[in-house]
């Protein structure tokens, strides 16, 4: 017969953790109910003992009290044990007047021969761990909890500022805000905990009342024992029964003050007390010196007062040489330190580094990170990223923010892969009053003319106390932190192209892999690669066409992918299948759509002159006809409406290489085919371009 292995019967008590700690809690019930020997109970206790100890231990080397997160169900646990074996041995105290070995050794013990100094011991431990252990660690749980929940707005703001200036990743946001949430926890149930202990406390008090009562009256009526006798017999029994209960509890009750108590530090309790105890020898020599003087008091035991002073003083030598000796110590190293660094190349790997997208900022507006002065900057970054999400689709990393000296003290600089790309200036005391309709009366305007830097709206700096009569005046006002909000969201859309590379789409591929596997399974990489994936995309980017609805994307690629695999060709082939996203983007309420169509001789000599490149596809008109085709377009997008954007409709073999002759000097403009156009959607032609 094979013998099991130590290592077999760990990894059997490991996958079977649950139905053990399930079957002690029912073992722990059935306590109540059936009666135990003396020998057993002498077992039970032990553990119970040693329960006590072994929890008061943890709590004392945990770093952090939610190393020890089970502690509340844990005490719950503990406690029902001890009031268990209580019901067992008052059981046999009053049947048979014995309850084993451990309770008499500490009747006898603590009791000698006076039952009132047993019976006042009994009380004072009772006492001190009902009225002082109990009540302060519980009132601790009570305003921590109260004080967490409170904190919490506030430290998860903090986490998404972290996150969105690039210091923490988005794995490690989730994690601190996990973290949060369980320290809400663990405080809230430590509070409820403390309950049970109270409760515990109050029991035994009645039960020791029960047992001695109840058995002077069983010892002289049962047994037949004499009044001393019976009297002498179960209040020993009584006092050690309830000694071997409250030890226990008392312990636990103060590992639970202790785990509520501790500071979150990267050490343990003892760690942490011997650094900060010891960490000013002066202290030590000033006690000694006290000391020293009590000792010289008449009457005193001089011997006791000098002894302890000279132990203080011997200590506060040995720890003020430690310290000089670790200072000089860290001046080597630091000096050594030194000296490698200017030995070792300069490691110029960091310069490689290009962060997608980052704002710089000059000294006055540092102030608009700074959330103790009002700042909220950082929150509105993280709004910006939910909202190009949103609307577009597009995974826009952790924005980062520097302060450049270099710059006006009011300037800022928005940076694309390392390349400013817009500027602007901003006055953190004032307000933006842009006039976007152009019908105020500039001449009642108090304020600093300027110019908004999104839109080139004419604007005015304008202080608080003006604000209210120049929103009267039709103006739009808004902050700074809005004004560089609004800026950086239209450079996210302008640029949302080069911000999507062949990483942000595997990410976004994943994320339909979760609930459509068998659409990327399907496309990736038998019938398109990554990067192929990516131009399609990159190209409905630039012309603003949301790519949220990556499940229709991906399925529009399969199809088209299967007849060519031609860039060019497979954005028009997903276009089509987001027509309704695309008409959407330009039709009015009324589902309208003011478009300017060309004329058939221009289209038919734009399709003409469309020429396939390694790039794609480019028309090549003459240039006396391109810029006739671009005057006439430019005046027949007048006639639009104010607000509706300028929508040229053509025919669908002609509409991308169209969009790519306007890009460069219409890039407003957008292009759509007829094939783009969806059922029930109007379309109101105000114009014809015609180069003749």
């Amino acid at each position: 017969m094979a013998l099991i292995s130590p290592k077999q019967v760990q990894e059997s008590l490991t996958r079977n953790t649950d139905i053990i700690i399930a079957g002690l809690i029912v073992g722990t019930i059935l306590l109540i109910i059936v009666p135990l020997g003396p020998s057993a109970l002498d077992v039970l206790l032990a553990i119970s003992l040693a329960l006590g100890f072994m929890i008061l231990l943890i709590t004392l080397f945990t770093t952090e009290p939610l190393e020890f997160s089970v502690f509340p169900s844990l005490l719950l646990v503990v406690t029902m044990y001890r009031l268990a074996l209580n019901i067992s041995s008052t059981r046999l105290i009053l049947s048979e007047a014995s309850a084993g070995q451990i309770i008499q050794a500490f009747g006898t013990f603590v009791v000698g021969g006076s039952y009132i100094v047993g019976v006042v011991v009994f009380l004072i431990i009772t006492l001190i761990q009902f009225v002082v252990i109990t009540k302060g660690a519980g009132r601790v749980s009570e305003v921590a909890a109260r004080f967490t929940l409170d904190a919490m707005p506030g430290k998860q703001m903090s986490i998404d500022a972290d996150l969105n200036s690039g210091l923490i990743s988005e794995d490690e946001a989730r994690a601190k805000r996990e973290r949060l949430e369980r320290e809400a926890d663990f405080y809230g149930s430590m509070d409820g905990a403390s309950k049970f202990v109270k409760g515990e406390a109050i029991a035994g008090l009645v039960i020791i009342f029960i047992n001695i009562t109840a058995g002077f009256i069983v010892g002289m009526v049962e047994h037949g024992m004499s009044m001393g006798e019976s009297l002498s017999t179960y209040t020993k029994l009584t006092i050690g029964d309830g000694l071997v209960t409250q030890i226990p509890a008392l312990v636990i009750a103060t590992a639970s003050g202790i785990l509520v108590t501790q500071s979150t530090s990267d050490k343990s309790l003892g760690e942490d007390l011997s650094q900060q105890f010891f960490h000013f020898p002066k202290v030590l020599v000033l006690t000694a010196g006290l000391f020293f003087i009590v000792g010289l008091v008449p009457g005193m035991p001089s011997w006791l007062f000098m002894g302890l002073a000279g132990a203080m003083g011997y200590t506060a030598y040995v720890l003020n040489k430690e310290k000089k000796q670790e200072k000089v110590k860290k001046q080597q190293v630091k000096a050594e330190t030194m000296q490698e660094q200017k030995k070792e190349p300069e490691n110029v790997f960091t310069y490689f580094q290009v962060d997608a997208l980052e704002i710089e900022i000059g000294y006055n507006l540092i102030v608009l990170t700074d959330e103790s002065q009002g700042g909220d900057l950082l929150q509105r970054l993280a709004a910006v990223r939910r909202q190009c999400a949103n609307e577009l689709g597009v995974l826009v990393r952790p924005i980062r923010i520097r302060d450049n000296m270099q710059l006006n003290q009011s300037q800022y600089l928005i940076k694309v892969k390392g390349v400013q790309v817009a500027e602007g200036e901003l006055m953190p005391s004032h307000y933006l009053a842009m006039d976007a309709t152009g019908a105020a009366d500039v001449n009642k305007i108090k304020g600093i003319a300027t110019t908004e830097p999104t839109f080139n709206l004419p604007a005015w700096w304008v202080e608080e106390a003006e604000r209210e009569r120049v929103e009267l005046n039709g103006l739009t006002v808004v902050d700074c932190s809005t004004v560089l909000i609004t800026h950086l969201t239209e450079i996210i859309k302008r640029y949302s192209a080069e911000l999507l590379g062949r990483q942000e789409v595997k990410e976004l591929l994943n994320v339909v892999k979760e609930k459509s596997p068998a659409v990327v399974e399907e496309l990736v990489p038998d019938l398109l690669s990554l990067g192929e994936i990516q131009k399609v995309m990159q190209n409905l980017l630039k012309e603003q066409v949301p790519i949220k609805d990556l499940a229709t994307i991906l399925e529009y690629l399969s199809d088209g992918a299967r007849i060519n695999k031609d860039t060019d060709f497979l954005t028009e082939h997903v276009r089509q299948g987001l027509a309704r996203t695309i008409c959407q983007m330009y039709a009015t309420p009324d589902k309208k759509i003011q478009v300017i169509t060309l004329h058939p001789k221009l289209e038919q000599a734009v399709a003409d002159s469309v020429q396939q490149t390694q790039w794609g596809q480019y028309p090549a008109l003459d240039p006396k006809q391109t810029n006739i085709l671009l005057e006439k377009l430019q005046k027949a997008m007048k006639k639009i409406n104010t607000g509706a954007t300028p929508v040229l409709l053509c025919s669908p073999g002609i509409r991308l290489p169209l969009r790519r002759l306007l890009e460069r000097y219409l890039p407003g403009t957008a292009v759509i085919s007829l094939n783009e156009v969806t059922t029930g959607i109007e379309v109101e032609a105000v114009g014809t371009v015609n180069t003749e």
